[in-house]
């Protein structure tokens, strides 16, 4: 049983939480986008476990009246095994998606997994269409050209900041306000470039204000992507103009989950507890 404050990050431990939980952000006009938690798995076994529960997720999430998506890792998918392995396991992931109309998302790991998970996601948007999106961090000196490579894709571009994995300054911007800058520049160029499919996945307003006036001058909107637990009246409030989803993590290896968010932005986390457990504080 997950407890009180780590429970307004994670879902739950089983699938049936997790859809539960989906319903009601359904209901409430936000996008759920569901993830499985887990990363490298080094055995065959745990990479087919959790391809099926993908699978599954996907049969379920088709029940929902609105738009539903998932959202899964390389390494997850056994990457660190073998790149056959990963990509095996990924296009059945997304065929089945496209057939249950359930968009996959493809999260973006450590920089060293960064070209097999763009090589997939090229090929997999050239053979299934708009039913596959890639995750793009703006802290890396290569993201320009990746991004010169997907603009022309049908794979739809979730962009942030980074600065969640350890980086090398050899290729990497450390610091925050320089971090900050090249978000800026990616998403101008992307609203510039694309129009479209486009997904701004943070929570500082001053990058959300300057998403919205890209979006009304290139004359386009764009999806709005924030975490389970955090400025959770500012999904609802954006959801009235705005395609807004919210990552819904769930599984039993959420303490290791709940413990990262703490450890790499501790004024979100602080922020979130503080609207659990102060009466009236609600997090916005």
């Amino acid at each position: 049983m997950i407890p009180p404050v780590a429970n307004r990050f994670v879902a739950g431990e089983r699938a049936i939480e997790a859809l539960e939980y989906a319903r009601r952000l359904d209901r409430d006009g936000v996008v759920p986008l569901v993830n499985l938690l887990g990363s490298h798995h080094d055995d065959r076994a745990s990479v087919r476990a959790d391809a099926a529960e993908y699978r599954a997720l996907a049969d379920r999430l088709a029940t929902l009246e609105g738009e539903a998506a998932i959202s899964v890792k390389p390494t997850q998918l056994g990457l660190d095994l073998d790149d056959s392995v990963f990509r095996g396991e990924l296009e059945r992931i997304v065929s089945r998606g496209r057939d249950r109309d359930v968009f996959v998302w493809l999260d973006m790991e450590e920089h060293g997994t960064v070209e097999a998970t763009l090589e997939a996601t090229v090929d997999l948007a050239a053979a299934y269409g708009d039913g596959i999106g890639v995750c793009l961090q703006a802290d890396l000196y290569r993201t320009r050209e990746d991004f010169d490579r997907l603009a022309d894709t049908d794979a739809a571009l979730r962009l942030v900041k980074g600065g969640a994995y350890p980086r090398p300054e050899a290729i990497a911007y450390t610091d925050p306000d320089r971090r900050d800058r090249a978000y800026r520049t990616l998403l101008e160029r992307a609203f510039r470039r694309r129009g479209d499919a486009i997904a701004v996945a943070t929570h500082d307003p001053a990058m959300i204000d300057h998403a919205q006036r890209l979006a009304r001058r290139h004359d386009t909107d764009f999806q709005i992507q924030m975490l389970m637990g955090v400025r959770p009246a500012a999904q609802r409030d954006l959801a009235r103009e705005h395609d807004v989803a919210q990552f819904v993590p769930y599984g039993e290896r959420w303490k290791r989950w709940v413990l990262n968010r703490g450890r790499r932005n501790v004024g979100l986390a602080a922020r979130a507890v503080g609207g659990t457990v102060i009466p009236g504080n609600r997090v916005s």
